[in-house]
């Protein structure tokens, strides 16, 4: 049994299609950038300190990429996602897709799986992306709170998906499967 994993650009696209929106839903409506704010400066504190300088200066109107320094790819990826959403709204990632096992899994288990062999870029994107989580409620927050598990090995489906409907059941066993494949271990 083999995996097809999102291309890099996706994956992160995907991760992070919740700030992405809130970026550019936040250009638009002013109302947004308290809640914003908040998100910043949790992933300043997290240590995406370029990340959130530049998305601080597209909030001041800033629009050409080139002029947006010292990022890196993942950075890179977030901040033209961003633009490509307030130039085009259409393009800005589906926010139902982080729960869409099919779309999601893929990606949160490979930062998993990357986390758990001491990536602490993964470390800290799975952290922001279990804040995001935590904010939405139902299963996702569950789902934020069994990410420590996930990185220490647990694979139990039974314990992970406790409290969960459905859908969230169905995101952690595709997760669970992912994670197995990424371990050449057979279920």
């Amino acid at each position: 049994m083999s995996s097809k994993l999102p291309s890099q650009q996706q994956q992160v696209i995907q991760t992070h299609s919740g700030l992405i929106n809130l970026v550019a839903d936040a250009t638009q409506r002013s109302e947004l950038k308290g809640k914003l704010d908040e998100v910043l400066n949790v992933s300043a504190n997290n240590g995406w300190v370029s990340l959130v300088k530049a998305i601080r200066k597209i909030l001041a109107g800033e629009r050409q990429l080139d002029r947006l320094s010292g990022l890196d790819d993942e950075d890179r990826i977030i901040i033209t996602a961003i633009l490509n959403g307030i130039n085009t709204p259409q393009s800005l990632p589906s926010q139902q897709a982080a729960g869409d096992p099919n779309a999601a899994a893929p990606g949160i288990a490979q930062m998993v799986y990357a986390a758990s062999n001491g990536d602490s870029k993964a470390l800290t994107a799975l952290s922001i992306m279990a804040e995001q989580m935590s904010q939405a409620g139902g299963s996702m927050r569950l789902l934020a709170g069994i990410m420590k598990k996930l990185i220490d090995g647990n694979r139990d489906i039974d314990e992970l998906s406790q409290g969960m409907d459905q859908h969230g059941q169905n995101l952690v066993i595709s997760i669970v499967n992912e994670l197995n494949i990424m371990n050449n271990i057979a279920l």
